[in-house]
Parts: structure tokens; C-alpha cells; sequence
């Protein structure tokens, strides 16, 4: 017998997958990258989800999901919450592709680690009950946290699992959880906070910024995870890092069309331009690079254009002024 588990990384969902493999199922994860995660495929290498998955046996599946998932955001059918996330789209949207892995791999039915009553929009009767209806998994969907509060699935009247092994678990408190853990030897887990950006405020604004704009796509989406955005002007933005680590990723992100500033004889950020660059937006973005390298001061710009040629030119750039590059921020 075997069961697909929706990994979150958190610790419900591997309580939820422990609990059916103590009843002899063999479970899957399967965890789903989405462009709004905080975590990009290169971050999950070594992430403490892998090691507690290897930890308790789990054969861990990362499956992206990517203009799909982009689609909802920008119009999801069951709204948002209080920010910009369509939890309920979303996870109507992981089922139905859990599904399709649950069919593909001659599993019986499908795991999550949902709690009744835990967050208001998404894990309320209603839109419990709705995400199960609307994904296509009505009897097939097992929420054993709190699988005694629900009517009996599929795996529970054919006594693929044993109910009363199940929990009851109703609410935000996280007690019961913490038992378990303790009881399952799990330690490292992320906070029930999440990973998802559409939660926070101001990644929202910038994310609206792009809707208003008809700039809305994979690539800029990525970009809002890094640095400091300024849009330079109505057809130019600015990204510029905010430490070494953010310079490294900027130049991954480059694309062969993008414009690249980087400051000369001083250690500073490096600063991503995208859209269409005239002298305007190389002077304006030269001057906010000197602004968070050494303000005060003029310094030398190296600004390559576009990012794969050859075309290098170097500006002297006087730190922008404070009320200015209030203005530009994003």
C-alpha cells in the first residue's frame, strides 16, 4: 500500500506522513517549489526539510510548478487573503497535481498535513471541504491530524489505515504537535510561519507594482526576492543588492538584455537594470549605486550594456540625494 504526502516542510506535514507510515503505508512526498517560496531550487540542497525527510524514510519529490501558479495569483477564483496569497487556489492547485503523481505511481490515496481550525482562510470546514471537492479527491484526501473531526475517507472504511490511530486535533494551538515530535525524534523543522512571500506586505506592493505595469512573468517575479528595487523610470527598474551574497545572485539573474552596473575601486553593490536603458536611467542608476557604496563621494560606475556584450562605459557618479531615491523605491 502506498500514499503521496504533501511536504510543506513544516512540521505537520511530516507528523501527518510519520503517522500513516507507522501503520505500514508506504508514503512519498512530494514538495512543491513555487515562485513565490522562499527557497529556490538551489536552496532546498541540504535544506533541514531534506534531512528530516531522509531522517524518517521519506522519499522527497521537488516538483515546480511555475506559469500555472502564476496564473492564480494574478487571478485566483477563490480570492486572496489578507495579502496577495490565493491559499485556497493553491492548494487546490498542489492536489490536483498530486494527484496526477498519486495515479502515475499506484499510490491508494493522499496525505496532508492540514489542522482543522489552524489558519482561518484556508483550513476552516468550508474551504476544507471545498479544496477537497474542487481537486478531484473527495474520499481520497486524509488529513490525519485531525481525520477524526471529518467523515471517514476512502483509506479508513476499506481499512487501508486504522482510524482510530488518527488524531482530533482542533485549532491554532500546537501542543499535541510538539508531543508528537518529541515522541517521532523529529528536532528540526521550519516555524509554522511559512515560506510563502505573498504573505508579506511590502513583496505584495512590489508584486502589484508589476501587475500595474504588464510586467508580471517568471523571470521579474524572481527578481522581487533580492535586494532593493527602484523603478528608475516608468520602463526601467533597478535592483540593487544588499550584500554579497545578493551581488551573487543578481549576476545569476542577468539576463543578456539587462544593463549591469558595478562600482569601480571600491567595494559596493551591484546593481541589475531591466527594461529599456537610455543616458537618463544609466546616470540615475549609477548615482544610486554610488549612494550605497560611499555617499558623499563620487565614484566610478562600470555599467556593461546589455549584460552578455562587450559595450562597457564607465560614469562618475554622485550619490543620489535622500529625497530622490525615496521617490524611485519600491
Amino acid at each position: 500500500m502506498k500514499a503521496v504526502a504533501l511536504i510543506s516542510g513544516g512540521l505537520d506535514s511530516f507528523l501527518a506522513a510519520k503517522i500513516i507510515q507507522n501503520q505500514g503505508v508506504k508514503v512519498n512526498g512530494v514538495y512543491f517549489l513555487m515562485p513565490f517560496c522562499r527557497q529556490d531550487k538551489a536552496g532546498l540542497n541540504n535544506s533541514a526539510m531534506e534531512k528530516m525527510a531522509e531522517r524518517l524514510n521519506l522519499k522527497l519529490r521537488v516538483k515546480y510548478s511555475g506559469k500555472e501558479y502564476l496564473k492564480i495569483v494574478e487571478n485566483p477564483r477563490y480570492g486572496y487573503g489578507k495579502n496577495l496569497n490565493p491559499c485556497i487556489d493553491c492548494k487546490i492547485l498542489m492536489l490536483k497535481q498530486a494527484k496526477k503523481i498519486m495515479n502515475d505511481s499506484g499510490a491508494k490515496f493522499i496525505i496532508t498535513g492540514e489542522v482543522l481550525g489552524q489558519r482561518p482562510m484556508s483550513q476552516n470546514r468550508q474551504s476544507l471541504n471545498l479544496i477537497e471537492k474542487q481537486s478531484g479527491l473527495k474520499g481520497y484526501l486524509l488529513r490525519p491530524l485531525s481525520a477524526k473531526l471529518f467523515e471517514p475517507t476512502v483509506a479508513e472504511t476499506k481499512s487501508w489505515i486504522n482510524r482510530e490511530k488518527l488524531l482530533d486535533i482542533n485549532g491554532r494551538a500546537r501542543t499535541t504537535q510538539m508531543e508528537l515530535a518529541k515522541q517521532f525524534g523529529i528536532t528540526e523543522y521550519l516555524q509554522p510561519a511559512g515560506g510563502c512571500l505573498l504573505t508579506e506586505p511590502s513583496f505584495c506592493r512590489r508584486l502589484e507594482e508589476l501587475f500595474n505595469r504588464e510586467e508580471y512573468c517568471i523571470d521579474n517575479v524572481e527578481l522581487l526576492k533580492v535586494g532593493r528595487h527602484f523603478r528608475v523610470k516608468s520602463n526601467f527598474k533597478l535592483v540593487v543588492g544588499r550584500n554579497e551574497k545578493e551581488n551573487e545572485k543578481l549576476f545569476k539573474l542577468a539576463k543578456k538584455t539587462d544593463a549591469y552596473f558595478e562600482p569601480q575601486e571600491l567595494a559596493g553593490p551591484t546593481g541589475l537594470g531591466r527594461g529599456a536603458v537610455d543616458e537618463e536611467a544609466k546616470k540615475i542608476s549609477a548615482k544610486i549605486i554610488a549612494r550605497y557604496t560611499l555617499p558623499k563621494r563620487k565614484i566610478k560606475v562600470k555599467v556593461k550594456i546589455p549584460f552578455s556584450g562587450k559595450k562597457e562605459e564607465i560614469i562618475l557618479a554622485q550619490s543620489l540625494g535622500e529625497k530622490k531615491l525615496k521617490q524611485l523605491m519600491l
